[in-house]
């Protein structure tokens, strides 16, 4: 099984996704809970003044509080990686590809069939370890809608994503 898959096609830059190293990206998702909590948009501002006013009126009250030890914050961060089943969101590596502005369709290349999506309106979540495990047998990643719809049954055998 191969681990690197392309995004090729009518793209500006043909790129390779690497899912053994994202582990380590920021942008990963629990997949877990991602699909359980709905997606709102927040004004940043907004909850940026929220959360510091609740700290302010926390500290003025009760004292100021010290965090965790860094030592205790890598050890949960640690075990929740060994356990955890993680995704990463597609969009991100497709704007790096840069479809060319007659690109209308995202193509999922599998081993069996392939599957056509809208480029501009589908938001896919590629998963990329399943209990702290990467997916050996059927992936190297497995397609999720970003609604979680197929999350029962994802789209599996990814051998690349094709822009056309």
């Amino acid at each position: 099984m191969e681990t690197i898959i392309p995004i090729k096609g009518k793209v500006k830059f043909s790129i390779t996704l690497d899912p053994g190293v994202w582990i380590f990206d920021d942008r990963k998702v629990d997949l877990t809970t991602y699909f359980r909590s709905k997606e709102e948009k927040v004004d940043e501002l907004e909850e940026y003044t929220k959360s510091v006013s609740r700290h302010w009126s926390r500290e003025i009250q009760e004292g100021a509080t010290y965090p965790p030890t860094l030592k205790t914050e890598k050890k949960y961060e640690k075990e929740k990686i060994l356990t955890g089943s993680f995704g990463i969101p597609l969009q991100p590596f497709l704007r790096n590809a840069e479809p060319l502005s007659d690109a209308k369709a995202l193509i999922v290349e599998t081993e069996e069939n392939e599957i056509s999506f809208n480029l501009a309106e589908e938001s896919l979540i590629l998963g990329f370890s399943k209990e702290g495990k990467p997916l050996r047998e059927n992936g190297p990643v497995h397609v999720y809608f970003g609604d979680g719809s197929n999350k029962e049954n994802p789209i599996t055998n990814v051998k690349a994503f094709r822009i056309e």
